[in-house]
């Protein structure tokens, strides 16, 4: 396809997403194959970020993680982007959005961050299904 998604889509991001997603709800690579219709090789790719999913893939994979595809494009800009998010994402998920898109954090501060705040809302919240 001439679809150079590697430029504008995060695949480490999506593939962090389909990881967690998947481990949540206890699912291997092939039952996630057989619901979005992307092989269970492409998906191990993507998870270990190694692979370049079409667009295709992208919104089928997109789709099945119900979050918007603009959560994972790469802006070049030193500009904020805003954090697009809707009311069915938890709330993990939307703090984790806000700490990657703080400039002032590197990546792996931002993760390590959202991790703290994943494990510290599941022990205050009393929610024992989201990590």
């Amino acid at each position: 396809m001439g679809f150079k998604n590697e430029s504008l889509i995060s695949t480490v991001e999506l593939g962090k997403a389909i990881k967690r997603r998947r481990e949540e709800l206890k699912l291997s690579l092939r039952d996630v194959a057989d619901v979005t219709e992307v092989s269970a090789s492409t998906l191990s790719r993507i998870e270990n970020g190694t692979g370049r999913p079409d667009a295709d893939n992208i919104a089928r994979l997109t789709q099945w993680l119900d979050m918007p595809v603009d959560r994972l494009m790469k802006h070049s800009n030193a500009n904020v982007e805003p954090v697009i998010y809707y009311p069915h994402e938890a709330t993990a998920d939307i703090v984790e959005a806000h700490l990657r898109a703080d400039k002032n954090l590197t990546p792996e501060t931002a993760n390590a961050l959202s991790e703290l705040f994943r494990v510290a809302y599941q022990q205050f919240s009393g929610s024992t299904n989201k990590k």
